[in-house]
């Protein structure tokens, strides 16, 4: 499955308890189950708000003993059979529709009645519901699917399943089937499970909640992380931005070598390295404990032939991992390397040090005379520097440096093309920055609306069932 069932209702479903409670003043306590993965559907009750008498506290927990507390009930041991309490769960789960106790005393799937004699309080049961697809990697197989006591599937024919009920209780004669209170946390279970799945959706929820929730402080707070958050999960523009900054130091760097054929490149100098563990690899064979770090030390060294880093970055790889593990290789009691070897090994990471700074070492850039001193000096500028979204303005002069640029630079127009692109992903991204921050600001000042709420009834889609 995709979804971490536990870990994201955990995290939301005191929100959507506090929302209720707080919206609904003869509500008195929420419970969210979690509804586990097919064929089990395994129900847990995560956790429970009941409201402290004459105030606005709520108090957390799971103060009371109950079947669904951890481990919770499977589905063969909740589902409806002959003999057998009927529970509300069982309904909720199977049909997918909402439950009501309105008359406790007529309920038909209150087990304290049907054990006891004795009716329970007045409260109602919302599934939530999300799409098969949305939750399953695959198409799911007929067998798949769990059953009645009978053996006839259940959700073979509908697009959704159940991931979690929520349960609220109210005080007496407070509430009816298909009433406001009903219809509003049909709502809220709605845009719950629209949150499990998208971005685009938790906003639209969070903008519900806040009106619900009457603009509580506490809330602001809670909405303002939750749509930072997609924001965040933006910053791979800033990695994409600079693998192709990297690019073009790579093609400098590689320019720099072709017109000093004198000069090793990093890549040379990295194959006489492997060259060397291969000879060690052959003469002490896979089984040896210390192929393992011939496997580390050459995936180093890949890592190194592969990225054009910062001359810093990659200095301190060399130093901090490439050369360490060479040491412990030399140093080891067991002959590892010969003597040639030792001192191919030492010159080798020498001129490794100095590759890695090819380009911004001013001896190098000097013998290029052919190129203008204040192209070198951009270029060393520029290329040799890490994006951030708070220096936009570096995208800018590198593409006016393309533009200008009087050396032959491989795919040098698609660079241009990506960076124009990203560029102005990122300035959506920080528009977007701006609007969220003035969409909290507005929220924590607003004065609560309390239309929404009275009209809640004509908002709410489909319609109550038992």
């Amino acid at each position: 499955m995709r979804i971490g069932h536990e870990e994201i209702l955990e995290k939301v479903c005191k929100e959507v308890i506090e929302t209720i409670l707080m919206c609904l003043d003869h509500a008195t306590k929420g419970t969210v189950y979690l509804v586990g993965s097919m064929p089990e559907l395994r129900a847990v009750r995560v956790t429970s708000g009941i409201r402290v008498e004459g105030s606005d506290e709520i108090r957390w927990g799971l103060p009371e003993k109950s079947d669904y507390n951890m481990p919770g009930k499977t589905w063969l041991q909740y589902r409806d059979e002959p003999h057998r309490p009927l529970e509300a769960m069982a309904w909720c789960v199977e049909c997918q529709k909402s439950w009501t106790s309105d008359n406790p005393l007529e309920d038909v799937r209150s087990v304290r009645k049907q054990l006891l004699g004795e009716p329970e309080d007045f409260h109602h049961m919302e599934p939530v519901l999300l799409k098969k697809s949305e939750v399953y990697e695959e198409p799911l197989r007929p067998h798949e699917y769990p059953t009645t006591w009978d053996g006839t599937p259940i959700w073979q024919h509908t697009d959704h399943v159940v991931v979690a009920v929520i349960k609220i209780h109210f005080l007496p004669h407070s509430i009816k089937r298909g009433d406001r209170s009903t219809k509003l946390i049909k709502q809220l279970a709605r845009r719950l499970g629209s949150e499990l799945l998208s971005l685009h959706l938790r906003e639209f929820f969070s903008e519900a909640r806040r009106q619900l929730d009457q603009m509580r402080i506490e809330s602001c707070n809670a909405l303002a992380h939750d749509l930072r958050n997609p924001l965040m999960k933006l910053g791979f523009l800033s990695s994409a931005i600079n693998m192709e900054i990297a690019f073009l130091r790579e093609q400098w760097e590689r320019y720099l070598v072709a017109q000093s054929p004198e000069l090793p490149s990093k890549e040379m100098v990295i194959s006489v390295l492997d060259h060397v563990l291969d000879e060690v690899e052959r003469a002490i064979g896979d089984a040896d404990p210390l192929a393992s770090r011939i496997r580390q030390l050459r995936e180093c060294q890949n890592e190194l032939k592969l990225f054009f880093f910062l001359p810093e970055k990659s200095l301190d790889k060399v130093e901090h991992r490439i050369v360490p593990l060479w040491t412990a290789m030399m140093e080891d009691p067991t002959p590892l390397l010969t003597d040639n070897q030792k001192a191919t090994v030492k010159k080798q990471l020498a001129l490794l040090k100095r590759a890695v700074c090819y380009g911004i070492d001013d001896e190098i850039m000097e013998r290029v005379n052919h190129i203008p001193e204040m192209f070198k000096k951009r270029w060393r500028e520029l290329a040799y520097r890490e994006f951030s979204p708070d220096n936009t303005a570096l995208l800018d002069e590198i593409l006016e440096m393309l533009g200008q640029a009087p050396l032959d630079i491989p795919h040098a127009h698609h660079i241009k093309k990506n960076l124009f692109y990203l560029k102005t992903l990122v300035e959506v991204v920080r528009e977007l920055e701006v609007r969220v921050a003035e969409i909290i600001s507005t929220l924590k000042n607003a004065r609560p609306v309390v239309s929404w709420l009275v009209n809640v009834h004509q908002r709410a889609e489909g319609t109550e069932c038992r």
